[in-house]
């Protein structure tokens, strides 16, 4: 893809995040790698595109565990070694996003940093008989404070840590601050930057459903950090944040990726359909027309104009991936008991994902629900898929009448049928 048609395709992707709230999560463990901060000019970039953009993030590993009871106690002295390590970290990230010279990528970027008495905390208390001391948990964020804060185009930074009515301080959870704001905010995504590699444990491991990511959840053990993250992600989307990202922290511009590509860098947890298959809409024929003027200049589709695709569109399926029309496929009746299907289009980017096997899926769902007894296909290129998929070739003659006085024998397309009974 040259660089101008790669710019344009962001553009969606640009307009669709201005003005919305990101809940970025640099993990304890993430922290500390040595690409963590090649992300702040990722992050400015974001800032500068209008993204409003909270950052939260780690600090030593093992100070918040999974579960409560596996904790051990945190003295002041302890606590004091946190809280400057904290700032430390904290100062690095602000001196990242100060950064102006003119051969980085942060030159002219005028990046302001805002952090301070956001999160409202409360001890942990006694667990299992054993005083946590400086342990706690999130009681309440400051949401209207970020916002003002946001609103002045400033970057929020949020530690691990936060403060309570009584004047003390208090060691949290990085991923319970993060989930936390991001439910306070309803964010619009949440983005966990993190150790975890779960494309070591599926490579086409793209997004997941909420339901799903329950389920695949207990996969982990509750101590790993891929249960910590995606456990979190669960949260966050079970409290009203759309979609929630887990990035890996090692790949050099894996934010953007995610953010401004259609299919992204990590694993999405998602609380809608990302990726449907479904009826089509008067709305999507400029989606499925974009599919079939390829298909139908080889050759391959007979051509249909716009106007008859409006009047057909609800025989259609599409495929829509991310707002993006990427398949489609039609179902006509020609008979009390037989119809055809047509259209079958997938975009050259998805023909080796499933899709196909997916529209066909729901075209046969709705010819069974319509009491269809057969279902036929015509094609000129595409035999061998149909055969694969349960078609058996068939002549001419076996059509229903109508479809044999509309049959072209210029285009001499083969015949194929599959059996719904």
């Amino acid at each position: 893809m040259s660089f101008i048609n790669f710019f344009r395709s962001t553009a969606p992707y640009i307009h669709a995040h201005r003005n919305k709230t990101v809940v970025v999560l640099i993990t304890g463990e993430a922290i500390h790698h040595s690409n963590a901060l090649n992300n702040i000019p990722d992050l400015a970039l974001m800032n500068s595109l209008g993204i409003r953009l909270v950052v939260a993030f780690g600090s030593e590993d093992g100070t918040h565990s999974a579960h409560e009871a596996t904790l051990a106690p945190l003295n002041k002295q302890a606590m004091l070694h946190l809280l400057q390590n904290q700032g430390a970290i904290r100062s690095e990230l602000e001196a990242s996003f100060s950064m102006g010279l003119i051969n980085s990528p942060m030159h002219n970027s005028s990046i302001r940093c805002v952090s301070g008495n956001f999160v409202l905390a409360k001890p942990l208390g006694v667990i299992e008989g054993i005083d946590m001391e400086y342990h706690g948990r999130v009681r309440r964020i400051d949401s209207l404070g970020i916002s003002q804060s946001l609103d002045q185009r400033s970057v929020v930074l949020l530690p691990p840590s936060g403060y309570s009515t009584t004047g003390e301080t208090f060691n949290l959870s990085a991923h319970e601050v993060a989930v936390s704001v991001a439910s306070a905010l309803q964010a619009d995504k949440m983005l966990i930057l993190s150790n975890s590699d779960f494309l070591s444990y599926s490579k086409d491991l793209r997004e997941l459903s909420l339901s799903q990511s329950q389920e695949y959840l207990k996969s982990f053990d509750e101590q790993s950090r891929e249960f910590k993250d995606l456990q979190s992600a669960i949260t966050a989307t079970q409290q009203g944040v759309n979609r929630t990202h887990i990035i890996p922290i090692d790949t050099d511009g894996s934010i953007l990726t995610e953010l401004f590509t259609r299919d992204g860098a990590g694993l999405m947890i998602a609380s809608d359909a990302y990726d449907s298959v479904r009826p089509a809409t008067i709305e999507d024929v400029g989606g499925i027309l974009q599919l079939l003027e390829p298909l139908e200049a080889k050759g391959v589709l007979v051509k249909r104009s716009r106007e008859l695709l409006e009047q057909e569109i609800n025989q259609f399926v599409v495929n829509e991936r991310d707002g993006m029309i990427v398949g489609c496929a039609a179902l006509y009746p020609y008979s009390d008991n037989a119809a055809e299907l047509g259209c079958v289009a997938v975009h050259p980017d998805y023909r080796h994902s499933n899709r196909g096997d997916a529209l066909l899926k729901a075209i046969i769902k709705t010819a069974k629900s319509a009491n269809f007894q057969q279902l036929f296909v015509l094609t000129t290129q595409t035999a061998h898929w149909f055969i694969e998929r349960g078609f058996e070739a068939a002549s001419v003659s076996s059509l229903p009448d109508q479809k044999q006085k509309l049959y072209n024998f210029q285009r001499n397309s083969k015949v194929f049928r599959l059996n719904l009974g």
